[in-house]
């Protein structure tokens, strides 16, 4: 996927996560099952977590891209990348 294409999905997917959580705070506020509402906080968290993976996927890419043009890949550069990947992983 391209960078303004894998871009402007990314901000779909955080416009959709902002409705949900504006569904949310409308279930509490009209004391919705408990069940109901961790059904909607689950789906949240798991569209946060692809949009995590889109936006390292992403950056990989773009700090890796010298590997594709035949230059070393910088041993620093690869471990900052490695270290965001580990993090998000947490």
């Amino acid at each position: 996927m391209e960078k303004d294409e894998m871009k402007k999905e990314i901000i779909n997917r955080l416009k959709t996560i902002k409705g949900h959580i504006a569904g949310i705070e409308r279930m509490v506020e009209e004391d919705k099952c408990c069940e109901d509402v961790l059904l909607q906080v689950t789906a949240i968290k798991a569209s946060i977590h692809k949009v995590g993976l889109m936006i390292i996927e992403q950056h990989a890419k773009n700090c890796l891209i010298h590997e594709a043009q035949g230059e070393a890949i910088d041993k620093e550069q690869l471990e900052k990348v490695l270290e965001t990947v580990i993090k998000f992983a947490k």
